[in-house]
């Protein structure tokens, strides 16, 4: 693949990343935005809340799908490197977290973190789920869960693989995710004060 055509690629990957599931679910399925319903946010759980149970699981399938489609294309079709799979994942990230579409306001990126890192490698999205499931048996807390399995992925692709560039990447897409979850959460605390 040549330069431009690379460029061209992870800039669509970034279109894909704007393909906001759960607005979209929300207007087709109960005519409302969603950005105005419940928490404000447009990820699954929220969807959830607002139109129910197939919202949720439609919005979750939708965000898992379009980052699993990007680094899908750069890992099987393209035949891409660790690092260009890597920055198909960010771009589809970055899309979704910013969206051009919605005024760079859009979800949290967790559905498409899990959806990019299944494709990118299982075997490190399988033990970032037993941990998870441990960290969430001890502290009973999604979120914090959460944002240590986000933080320990590059640190478990180390371990796996010895392949420090493919760690750095992943470290900042961990990053990106746990800085928008932190963001949030701070709002949220705001609001209530």
């Amino acid at each position: 693949m040549g330069t431009i055509q690379l460029i061209l690629f992870l800039i669509g990957c970034y279109f894909i990343g704007n393909i906001m599931t759960g607005y979209l679910v929300a207007k087709w399925l109960k005519g409302v935005d969603l950005r105005r319903e419940g928490t404000g946010n447009i990820g699954a759980r929220n969807a959830g809340r607002v139109i129910g149970s197939w919202g949720f699981v439609l919005t979750l399938a939708g965000d898992l799908l379009k980052a699993a489609l990007a680094v899908q294309l750069a890992k099987f079709y393209f035949g891409l490197s660790p690092s260009w799979q890597l920055a198909a994942f960010i771009m589809v990230i970055a899309g979704h977290l910013w969206p051009v579409a919605l005024n760079f306001h859009g979800g949290k990126g967790v559905a498409s973190f899990i959806g990019g890192i299944l494709v990118f490698e299982w075997r490190i999205a399988a033990a970032a789920a037993v941990l998870f499931l441990l960290l969430f048996a001890v502290r009973k807390s999604l979120t914090v869960a959460g944002l240590i399995t986000f933080l320990t992925v590059p640190v478990l692709h180390y371990a796996f693989y010895q392949m420090l560039p493919s760690a750095f990447l992943l470290l900042f897409i961990s990053a990106l995710v746990v800085y928008v979850q932190i963001e949030d959460l701070a709002l949220r605390l705001k609001r209530k004060s």
